[in-house]
């Protein structure tokens, strides 16, 4: 007969055993479902796409408000909706700062995603408002919300300063935001750029 003890001992060695194996490869590990791939955002992010992209955000939006033209809301907001759905693999504007900007800055300079991504549903919300307003006839306050975004994504793009990101870290300090959602930005909100 095994000890109590004993058969912890053993499943301890069972469990190691199939760890082990798991990290050699004798059993697959656990793969994430398709759907979850699909809708996957980069962790960690390249620091340089992500202030190229917003870059591009303000030239777009200072395109916009110069022109007036409502159909650059559009585009902004899809490109939120892009980006914060599947990260940059699909946006124009996260493939070309991925693909084409970053690369030419110098090597990445790797960050948590997860800020990122909240910052990048924050763009959806007030690109998304702005556009609902301008085509509902509330143009005015169409135009301050993009004004808001080109300073928000101009703090990001020349300072490195990411207003979504310290909210972030906010939230998770109030415990809004499990840490297990970022364990590698627990105090994001405290870093400097």
């Amino acid at each position: 007969m095994i000890r109590p003890s004993g058969r912890i001992d053993l499943m301890v060695s069972i469990m190691t055993s199939l760890q082990q194996h798991q990290v050699t490869g004798l059993i697959p590990a656990p793969r994430e479902s398709a759907l979850k791939r699909f809708f996957a955002f980069p962790n960690p992010v390249n620091e340089y796409a992500a202030r190229s992209t917003a870059a591009i955000v303000v030239v777009l939006s200072l395109l916009t408000l110069i022109t007036s033209q409502g159909w650059g809301l559009v585009v902004i907001a899809i490109g939120f909706w892009l980006r914060l759905a599947f990260g940059p693999r699909i946006s124009p504007a996260g493939i070309l700062s991925v693909k084409v900007i970053a690369p030419k800055i110098g090597p990445a300079k790797l960050v948590p995603g997860p800020p990122k991504r909240f910052a990048q549903g924050i763009g959806v919300v007030i690109s998304t408002a702005a556009t609902i307003f301008f085509f509902t006839g509330l143009a005015g306050v169409a135009w301050l919300l993009t004004l808001v975004l080109i300073v928000a994504a101009g703090l990001e793009s020349i300072l490195g300063v990411c207003l979504g990101c310290l909210i972030f870290g906010r939230l998770q300090h109030w415990g809004v935001i499990p840490a297990s959602v970022c364990e590698a930005c627990n105090n994001v909100g405290k870093r400097r750029p």
